[in-house]
């Protein structure tokens, strides 16, 4: 086949392992042979919806195997797959539907109420498909059912787009970040040789498959190796660690405060834990206390450092050097370059403070439709991240702080600008600025410093409930009558960090 995109995985797969376990979803395996034909099935009805080469298809939804089915699809047919956060508001979807220009809009079954609010708003959607109850759009299986299971032969190289996955900017908007699908295999081959993924191996979807690391951490990889794919919607610290028994699961990626939770769950002192190998945790420090329930079981974790526009590979810390170089977010993966350097683009020495800067086959193309960011971003061969970190005398990172002034809650980014323009919106608030502080549960919570007419800190997160998620909304908020700004006014984050100490009063 022509295609050597992650289209032709299932394909090479189904040549290879036809009758091994690819997808267990709900009490339901799925084969490889199965999962093929799925995957020819999904491309046969989105071309029938009139999806060509270059199209944008986005999905909106929980964990489920239509996601993944969407994404291989899309790979056949040469189009782009949207992951859009099944989380986000009805602007929030909105601007990223709009922007990437989906024509196409695959989503769950708890997303029914978005995709109404969201069809008047988006003339440019041709078709709406549902996974679970259809209502107002098209049903996924009936669609699959009427398709051909012919394979498809779209020429695809690795430097065409293979996905589009937006994060949040420091702008207040997000940013597309095209993921090309050389991009997603190197990034695989990373991981693979990272996490030691074996032919055999089972490893389970609990990170959301719209965020990188529940796409990439563990389980696109799985899938090139040959291994199977447990499916969960969501989290809960319970029945995750009830499906890692029962299912044998042998690895999984999780943000900490997913393994936190799992931690301190009663049931994880008894749950049979024997096959789980490994644990890939990234998207903010792992506290040494979580780290050691889980070493205490006999699981290996560890952790990474990466992000969206390096698909996500960038640094691994091996399980053994976990307590020892604890803080640190380990050393480079195998085929990405990770430096520290100064302004002038000279190398930090040990210890030294620089900006951290990555090259390799799986960093992004660039952002789409916005040349002016990724010119920003991507300079001389180097993706430049916008974080601060320091490497030691044996070359382990660690990020001692951001230039870019995200936040990190439970593995989501927050960046503050986004939150601030949501602020501004509210009647009365004249000034805004949003820092991170720390917080036991989830890593860090948004601090919100207001000028103008005071209200109710509860009353001023119901209103930013209408325009922005949940885990964006400030957990504190203080009103104060000047916001600290330099002679060319802009607002001194560090001196609202530095005065934003505990206890927190709303």
């Amino acid at each position: 086949m022509r295609n050597a995109g992650l289209g032709s995985w299932p394909e090479r797969r189904l040549r290879m392992s036809p009758h091994r376990d690819a997808i267990w979803f709900e009490g339901t395996t799925t084969s490889y042979q199965q999962f093929a034909e799925r995957v020819r099935r999904t491309a046969g009805a989105l071309a029938a919806l009139g999806v060509a080469a270059g199209d944008r298809v986005a999905w909106i939804s929980a964990n489920h195997p239509a996601g993944l089915e969407t994404l291989y699809a899309c790979g056949q047919l040469g189009a782009i797959w949207v992951p859009v956060n099944a989380r986000l508001t009805v602007p929030e979807a909105a601007y990223i539907l709009e922007h990437s220009g989906a024509t196409v809009v695959v989503h769950g079954r708890d997303q029914g109420a978005l995709a109404g609010s969201l069809r008047a708003r988006l003339p440019g959607v041709r078709a709406w498909v549902a996974t679970g109850e259809a209502g107002d759009s098209l049903p996924y299986e009936s669609l699959l059912a009427a398709a051909a299971p012919e394979p498809r032969d779209q020429p695809v190289s690795l430097d065409d787009p293979c996905l589009i996955m937006y994060t949040s900017g420091t702008t207040g908007r997000p940013k597309g970040a095209v993921l090309t699908h050389g991009n997603m295999t190197w990034a695989c081959l990373n991981q693979i040789l990272g996490f030691d993924i074996a032919l055999d191996e089972r490893t389970l979807a609990l990170g959301p498959l719209f965020h990188i690391g529940g796409l990439n951490g563990t389980v696109n990889p799985t899938l090139l190796r040959g291994g199977c794919v447990v499916v969960v919607r969501s989290f809960d610290p319970t029945d995750t660690l009830a499906v890692i028994a029962s299912q044998r699961v042998n690895s999984f990626f999780a943000v900490p405060t997913m393994l936190d939770a799992m931690a301190h769950d009663p049931t994880f002192p008894t749950q049979d834990l024997s096959c789980l190998r490994t644990v890939a945790a990234a998207g903010a420090p792992l506290p040494l206390p979580t780290l050691r329930a889980w070493l205490e079981r006999g699981v290996t974790v560890q952790q990474a450092y990466g992000m969206t526009e390096a698909a996500p590979s960038g640094t691994v810390l091996e399980s053994a050097d976990a307590v020892r170089y604890a803080g640190s977010a380990g050393r480079a993966q195998f085929f990405t370059d990770v430096r520290v350097r100064r302004p002038d683009g000279s190398e930090t020495a040990p210890g030294e403070v620089g900006e951290v800067v990555l090259s390799g086959p799986n960093i992004m193309a660039g952002y789409w439709n916005d040349p002016a960011q990724t010119a920003e971003v991507l300079r001389d061969g180097w993706y430049h991240s916008g974080d601060a970190g320091a490497v030691d005398e044996d070359g382990y990172l660690y990020i001692r702080d951001r230039y870019k002034d995200l936040i990190i809650s439970g593995g989501e980014n927050v960046y503050p600008a986004e939150v601030e323009s949501a602020l501004l919106e509210l009647p009365g608030i004249v000034e805004a600025a949003v820092v991170g502080v720390p917080d036991d549960k989830w890593g860090e919570v948004g601090l919100a410093f207001l000028v103008g007419v005071e209200r109710p800190a509860e009353q001023i997160r119901l209103s930013l409930r209408q325009h922005l998620a949940g885990f964006k909304i400030p957990r504190y908020v203080r009103f104060i009558d000047a916001l600290p700004k330099t002679a060319t006014g802009k607002i001194r984050k560090s001196e609202l960090r530095g005065g934003a100490t505990a206890p927190f009063d709303s």
